[in-house]
């Protein structure tokens, strides 16, 4: 049990950039994979722990990943920023014209990695600078009301460059009379997709399958658990809401209390 906690979790297609990176996180997975095989075998946890060879601080070793830490982030506008990272001493990252790197992290408790290219000088010393986009949509959907949705998380999901935060919130009356269960998990493993259930007629969520327990309130959607939602969003959302004439005014309310403005919102 102690070496299968260790052992390193394949990747998921959705995190993969799919740019043809050196290297893939699949390249990096087959490596720490072989590494875990070779501790095991020897029954020795300290060959975990092997360091692997690094470059000199000047250039990026293109078989590892480097870690390096956020002097500065800029917001430029609404939903792009830009991030300035440190580099060692007066080092230069030395990347040809167009050359991409690659920046890896934990969101949404998913490794995740995605291509990016410098903005800033190619021998710019001690540093170097690129843009994000984040852009954060908040789902609010009663029954039926999913289906709208729907079309707009394939989209996002689809786009490999699209990386706009999603948080879907679906309300129904019971764990059984949730919507298409497989694609709304399937959409879940997503590192940019959040789903939360919300049963109204639900008493216990003893009952309901492990990994529905974590992201299912009982009850009704109500102001206050609207207000945490939104609060561990990363920025104030652009909500999306589709429900009964009822819900849709409720939402609306809730959101209002919450400081969602009028123009941050669209109801179906």
């Amino acid at each position: 049990d102690d070496w299968l906690a260790l052992k390193p979790q394949e990747p998921s297609p959705s995190q993969c950039c799919g740019s043809g990176c050196k290297p893939c996180i699949y390249d990096v997975y087959e490596k720490e994979l072989a590494q875990w095989e070779r501790a095991k075998a020897k029954q020795d946890k300290s060959l975990l722990m092997e360091k692997k060879e690094q470059s000199n601080n000047s250039e990026l070793n293109p078989d590892t990943f480097t870690a390096f830490n956020i002097s500065s982030v800029e917001q430029l506008t609404e939903d792009t920023y830009q991030y300035k990272f440190e580099l060692p001493g007066n080092s230069s990252l030395r990347l040809s014209l167009g050359q991409h790197i690659v920046l890896r992290g934990v969101v949404n408790g998913l490794e995740v990695q995605r291509a990016y290219t410098p903005i800033s000088p190619g021998n710019a010393e001690g540093y170097f600078e690129v843009l994000m986009k984040h852009g954060e949509l908040l789902m609010l959907a009663s029954g039926t009301g999913l289906a709208p949705m729907l079309p707009i998380l394939r989209s996002i999901t689809g786009d490999e460059d699209d990386e706009t935060f999603v948080t879907l919130v679906g309300c129904f009356r019971t764990f059984d009379k949730i919507y298409l269960k497989p694609l709304l998990q399937d959409l879940a493993r997503y590192w940019n997709i959040r789903i939360f259930y919300v049963l109204s007629q639900e008493m216990s969520l003893e009952k309901l399958p492990w990994s529905y327990q974590e992201n299912t309130y009982t009850g009704r959607l109500n102001e206050d658990l609207v207000k945490v939602i939104i609060n561990s969003c990363r920025r104030k959302p652009f909500v999306l809401i589709c429900g009964s004439s009822a819900f849709n005014e409720d939402m609306s309310r809730y959101l209002k209390a919450a400081g969602i403005e009028e123009n941050s919102c669209f109801v179906f």
